[in-house]
């Protein structure tokens, strides 16, 4: 059974907010090929005018899978003209609801297995005053629970998995307005979660240090809302060409997470950032969560978080497995360079890299030893190998504003 990249369930398409206006199928598919990404998730299959657009640029290759029509692909490098990107139908939706004296601010996402599950699904949403054509990402008045019951109503075969669990605004164990356990949320429909995402600040090293969790898979994606930002969390999985066998791949845990360093989201440790307060939970502890400077509490991040929750001081040993950290290429070459991952520069540079032949993952992934020849650029062959040998001074991210990591 072959290895696939699985990433960013969640994309937002360019009928969402705040988001690149390149994000449309024929973006997707290009940079897919690139980065080196076989499967990704359409995004936003809650918005009409996207589903609208996503059947009329896509053809369906296997149960469930979808392929960008070949009159419609983007030029790439020679190397990846042919390489093979499915579509998985997928979307994220925010529940903003009271329950038990606290309003709850919960975004899952949702896998459906076929064009017609997802009209439906749109469909019913609508008869719950889900306003589904205001934004990709809709906000509902749902629960959580109540949410995953119109789906599962819907197509008992759809696939729910919280998304980014930590985060504190917006996620199932977020300080802002989450639960401290799955079934306080789910309820009775907990059994119908089997698989949850890590997102940016987490890593499953801090997740396995809850026991409860254990049985849970780990997913990890990036959010992506540009599509060169693809890939900077993904998910390896073994798993058939077809949606059901990619769902049980994840339900079972048969994945390895790709993540990039946690400290480096937004949100690892505590903070303010107007008063650029930046806490070790320690530190949080020590002064009661208050801002000295503004003497508001500051934000709990989600290293925090996993402390509250955490029963164990170390990962067990049979868990220590299953994940891997990279850091995406144009932010290496930008070290390297020394200028914007966006300058002219660093576009050039990462062009030219690809072009030897080596999509973004393959360089990533790979031991740079083994590639050092194809990549033809010892710069970032020196990169990988200091990297992957962990000499890194890492500046957590916190309160909204990325973390940094630096070469030792």
């Amino acid at each position: 059974m072959k290895k696939y990249i699985l990433a960013d369930f969640h994309i937002h398409s360019h009928f969402s907010m705040a988001t690149s206006k390149n994000l449309s199928p024929e973006h997707l598919d290009f940079w897919a090929r690139r980065k080196g990404i076989n499967i990704i998730g359409s995004g936003d299959i809650s918005h009409p005018g996207w589903l609208a657009e996503l059947k009329q640029k896509l053809r369906e290759t296997e149960p469930g899978l979808y392929q960008l029509k070949p009159a419609l692909r983007l030029p790439v490098e020679d190397a990846f003209q042919d390489s093979e990107v499915r579509f998985i139908l997928t979307g994220e939706i925010s529940s903003i609801y009271k329950h038990k004296g606290k309003t709850r601010k919960i975004h899952n996402i949702f896998f459906l297995p076929d064009f017609q599950t997802a009209a439906r699904f749109q469909a019913n949403l609508e008869k719950r005053q889900v306003n589904i054509r205001s934004d990709g990402r809709p906000i509902c008045g749902l629960s959580a629970h109540d949410l995953l019951e119109l789906a599962l109503n819907t197509d008992d075969r759809i696939f729910c998995v919280p998304a980014h669990i930590w985060t504190p605004w917006f996620s199932l164990f977020g300080a802002k307005s989450g639960y401290d356990a799955i079934e306080e949320c789910f309820e009775d429909l907990t059994p119908r979660i089997t698989t949850l995402e890590t997102g940016l600040s987490a890593d499953v090293p801090m997740i396995r240090l809850i026991s409860v969790l254990d049985k849970y898979s780990l997913i990890s994606s990036s959010d992506a809302h540009s599509p060169g930002k693809l890939g900077r969390n993904a998910t390896l999985l073994a798993a058939e060409y077809n949606w059901q066998s990619i769902i049980n791949a994840m339900k079972t845990g048969d994945t390895q997470t790709i993540d990039m360093y946690p400290q480096a989201g937004k949100y690892h440790y505590d903070g303010h950032r107007k008063c650029q307060i930046c806490w070790h939970p320690r530190e949080t502890s020590q002064h009661a969560g208050i801002c000295p400077i503004c003497g508001k509490p500051v934000t709990i991040g989600v290293l925090n978080r996993v402390y509250q929750l955490a029963d164990r001081s170390e990962i067990p040993p049979d868990l220590t497995k299953n994940w891997q950290f990279i850091m995406p290429l144009p932010e290496i070459i930008s070290r390297i360079t020394g200028v914007g991952e966006k300058s002219k520069k660093v576009i050039t540079r990462y062009d030219l890299t690809l072009a030897k032949g080596l999509s973004e993952m393959q360089i990533l992934l790979n031991d740079p030893t083994d590639t050092e020849n194809l990549i033809c650029d010892p710069d970032i062959t020196g990169f990988l190998q200091r990297f992957h040998s962990g000499s890194l001074k890492l500046n957590p991210g916190y309160d909204g504003e990325y973390g940094n990591i630096h070469l030792l």
